[in-house]
């Protein structure tokens, strides 16, 4: 049985105030528990540094201002409770034996009301944040890649609003997981959308490809970073409409992600991924992106210290 006591003594935030998850409260009438009226980011971290921070809190204003929600507090401030989370975090009994490594959660909801379908006005969002261990792929699932499976994309069409509302995300990945795979890569009229809790790429004859910024994607903060990632490495980068054969005769599949970074898809509904001697295995253009995401994470750190050093 799951009970506040159960949960373990971490660092979090909760509406101004620094204390442990055991410890953190919110009203019952909370429209983030009523109606799922919220938004949230996670933040990858390495070594104690936000990894593309700005770009976070960008898509933050965007699903913010599609709920009409007020942004409750400045990017400024925002860095200023990651930064002291993140270091909370590093400095836990929990963690300190552990990989530093972390995964930041931000979540706002509308706030407390009493309940009604109508968005009420004037009241106080609820802002919550948290960190916990980044668990990133295993050293097997880089080096074989991941099975996954396919299904029909069921969920409303906003899927461009990082909402707390992520029942339809639940089922997607319940899909794979009952199949003993990754991820549920998914299609709508016939062309991809996403997974579960992933952006999709395929790759044909050296592009990288991925679906449009719409309604129906998530624009994952990857999209940004794969694509400067291609432009560096000398790969094509599209965005457009994929369709199932397309996705079907890629000669790689890849999924993103906070977590998984860039990871590769060797197999699909059970069967390989590719063609000739990388069927089924990872391939060349994963082995580039992957590159480019490492330099990218030690770019970034260094630059954070170059910073700090001023």
């Amino acid at each position: 049985m799951n009970t506040p006591s159960a949960l373990p003594p971490l660092p979090c935030y909760l509406n101004g105030e620094f204390t442990l998850l055991p410890d953190a409260k919110i009203s019952v009438m909370d429209r983030g528990f009523i109606f799922g009226d919220g938004v949230y980011e996670v933040v990858p971290v390495y070594g104690g540094e936000p990894f593309r921070f700005d770009a976070h809190m960008a898509r933050l204003d965007r699903s913010l201002g599609e709920l009409r929600i007020a942004n409750p507090m400045t990017h400024a401030q925002w860095r200023d409770v990651v930064s002291k989370l993140i270091a909370s975090y590093a400095n836990s009994a929990s963690a300190s034996a552990q990989n530093v490594d972390q995964l930041v959660y931000i979540q706002v909801t509308r706030g407390v009301a009493l309940r009604d379908h109508v968005m009420p006005e004037h009241i106080t969002p609820t802002v919550f944040v948290m960190s916990n261990l980044m668990k990133p792929p295993t050293p097997e699932q880089r080096a074989s890649g991941v099975a996954c499976v396919t299904a029909d994309d069921f969920r409303w069409e906003k899927a461009h609003i990082k909402t707390t509302s992520l029942l339809g995300a639940v089922f997607a990945r319940q899909i794979s997981f009952d199949a003993g795979a990754i991820e549920t890569v998914m299609f709508r009229d016939g062309n991809l959308s996403e997974a579960a809790a992933s952006n999709v790429w395929a790759v044909k004859g050296g592009k990288v490809m991925g679906p449009p910024k719409d309604n129906l994607v998530l624009e994952g903060i990857r999209y940004g970073l794969i694509e400067d990632i291609c432009r560096k490495q000398g790969l094509g980068f599209e965005l457009g409409r994929i369709s199932r054969d397309e996705v079907l005769d890629a000669d790689e599949l890849l999924l993103s992600s906070a977590t998984k970074e860039v990871l590769a898809i060797t197999t699909l509904d059970g069967q390989p991924v590719g063609h000739g001697a990388t069927r089924g295995k990872p391939g060349p253009v994963y082995a580039k992106l992957h590159a480019g995401y490492q330099a990218a994470k030690a770019q970034a750190n260094r630059d954070s210290m170059a910073s700090s050093a001023r």
